[in-house]
């Protein structure tokens, strides 16, 4: 990291044309447009920012005519971390509607299967509702989404009950 670091500043410094990474993950250097001359650069404001996040990292650099408002930056900040969460919240949610799929699906498939193995499931399909109401709770997913996800878990619980002869669905009063 510290390579990355010191090769990206001391690039920017001395060199505004290209910009070489000394890590292993990136092959090709960044280039920046031949026409932007030295005097552009050092008229304005220099930023370099590494995200650091669980698997990888992004190296951001920054050149602007004028040097951003406090107020901007900060806004540039919170915007990254609402992101960062935002996305975890996301994934959480996916993750345990992917683990409730697939405990359904190996129920389904399975033949003499008893109501009680749904139990399990059960417990899987609460803490996805869960997850999904606090994603909703904090803003990371709308209402609606949120409503469909959670009746997605409930009619697949559904059919593979109906499938299994565990639940007979109540014939429609307004078909008769």
């Amino acid at each position: 990291m510290a390579s990355i670091n010191m090769a990206c500043i001391t690039s920017l410094s001395s060199n505004f044309k290209t910009l070489s990474l000394s890590s292993n993950s990136y092959q090709k250097p960044l280039t920046f447009s031949s026409n932007i001359s030295q005097s552009f650069f050092s008229q304005g404001h220099q930023s370099l920012t590494i995200i650091r996040r669980p698997h990888n990292f992004s190296v951001v650099c920054e050149v602007a005519t004028q040097k951003k408002a406090d107020s901007a930056v900060k806004r540039a900040r919170q915007a990254e971390t609402r992101r960062l969460r935002n996305k975890a919240r996301k994934s959480e949610v996916r993750t345990r509607m992917r683990k409730v799929m697939e405990a359904l699906e190996v129920l389904k498939k399975k033949t003499g299967a008893v109501p009680e193995e749904i139990i399990p499931i059960e417990t899987l399909i609460a803490e996805a509702y869960s997850a999904i109401d606090k994603a909703v709770g904090k803003g990371s997913l709308h209402r609606n989404t949120g409503a469909n996800r959670k009746s997605r878990l409930a009619r697949n619980k559904r059919a593979v009950a109906i499938h299994h002869g565990w639940y007979t669905p109540a014939p429609d009063p307004t078909s008769a």
